[in-house]
């Protein structure tokens, strides 16, 4: 079968219609391009040249041929630029893992950022919890994820994108909620409502934590996943609960958030984990990140 350098030659010698030109055209001497021309022929069967001691000229396979040949020889070099692209993460997908809390500011400040810096990537998006994250991580179902702390393992690296304070959320009419900040004393024994302590074990603990520390028993706890559902309840009056700062850009009217006072500073972090494995794409989006995300640690 014909080879690349074998096109090169032929397309060099029916575009000069002439060896010595070619010859040097192609940096090389003409006894060596004569011999490609042979072998190619010899290969296809049919020639491409009729040959004088006063002209060259190509056969009518030979024009044809020449065609395909110009065709071929494009595919090729743009098949390397693409390859060229894609090992250098100028092009490509990833696939990134979030947790819905970090859909309302932090996602989209990610994906302008990569849009702007990583034109050339496709990002696929996929809302999961943490641990789903994690799953999917060291599978290979995702490329990076937004997601809770731990992420911590040989496999893993992890950087700290956002370092959210906590608030709390309470019904707009409750009487705590016309005070600028809240004793957590006053919530002693009042109903949580509160992450599930194996899908959302970071907020579940970091609440409880942060109560424990203040001597707060909370009455009856209930748990749901979603940061725009705990509101909803807590607009309903079912109870109270700690959320991210983020929450605020999905407050419903009946809830008002207020920080806490009178305790340790109460934060929640949100990591971008990602394994070892090979992804130029991830590579490139995690070099502008570094670049433009402020604080990045």
């Amino acid at each position: 079968m014909f080879e690349l350098g074998q096109l090169r030659c032929f397309v060099a010698v029916a575009e000069e219609l002439h060896f010595r030109r070619a010859a040097a055209r192609l940096n090389m001497t003409q006894p060596p391009l004569s011999r490609q021309i042979q072998v190619l022929e010899h290969e296809l069967g049919f020639a491409l040249f009729h040959r004088s001691s006063r002209a060259v000229r190509l056969t009518p396979a030979g024009q044809v041929f020449l065609d395909q040949s110009r065709r071929m020889l494009r595919m090729a070099e743009g098949a390397v630029q693409e390859a060229l692209r894609v090992a250098q993460g100028e092009v490509g997908s990833i696939t990134l893992g979030f947790t819905a809390a970090s859909s309302y500011a932090v996602l989209p400040r990610l994906v302008s950022i990569i849009r702007r810096g990583a034109p050339g990537i496709e990002l696929n998006l996929r809302e999961m919890v943490t641990q789903e994250q994690l799953s999917a991580l060291r599978a290979g179902r995702i490329d990076a994820g937004l997601l809770r702390p731990p992420a911590t393992g040989p496999d893993l690296r992890a950087l700290r994108l956002e370092r959210e304070p906590m608030l709390l959320a309470l019904p707009l009419d409750h009487p705590l909620a016309e005070q600028a900040s809240v004793d957590p004393a006053a919530l002693d024994g009042q109903p949580l409502i509160t992450y599930p302590p194996v899908e959302g074990r970071y907020l579940h603990d970091l609440v409880l934590s942060v109560l424990r520390l203040a001597g707060v028993t909370p009455g009856r706890m209930q748990h749901l996943s979603q940061t725009h559902s705990i509101l909803a309840l807590v607009g309903a009056g079912i109870g109270f609960a700690l959320v991210p700062q983020a929450a605020e850009r999905l407050r419903p009217l009946d809830v008002a958030l207020r920080p806490l006072r009178g305790t340790p500073p109460l934060t929640a972090d949100l990591l971008l984990a990602w394994t070892e494995a090979e992804n130029p794409a991830r590579d490139l989006v995690l070099a502008v990140l570094r670049q433009e995300w402020p604080g990045l640690a």
